[in-house]
């Protein structure tokens, strides 16, 4: 996940409006206390970190509880965002 966390902030870093959208596993460094320095690190350069509602819910994890600057949200921001033409990338 490293080089999607260095891609994510060198496009924000180059003025692109960034959204990584964490699912399934991918929500479990976005917990408040994680070890996960480079998914905070991307908050603070501009990209919007988003954590899928239903992988939190299934792994027993409160959207109260995550990192700063993540927040959780259902997958139609997603769907919303492709609908609008914004391109997205697939791990």
């Amino acid at each position: 996940m490293p080089s999607y966390y260095d891609l994510a902030k060198d496009l924000a870093g180059a003025g692109n409006e960034v959204t990584l959208f964490l699912v399934q596993n991918g929500v479990i460094p976005a917990r408040a206390g994680a070890k996960a320095p480079g998914l905070s690190a991307l908050a603070e350069a501009g990209v919007e970190v988003l954590a899928d509602e239903f992988s939190l819910r299934e792994r027993a994890i409160s959207a109260n509880r995550l990192a700063s600057g993540i927040r959780a949200a259902p997958l139609d921001v997603v769907v919303d965002q492709l609908a609008d033409g914004r391109k997205a990338m697939w791990h």
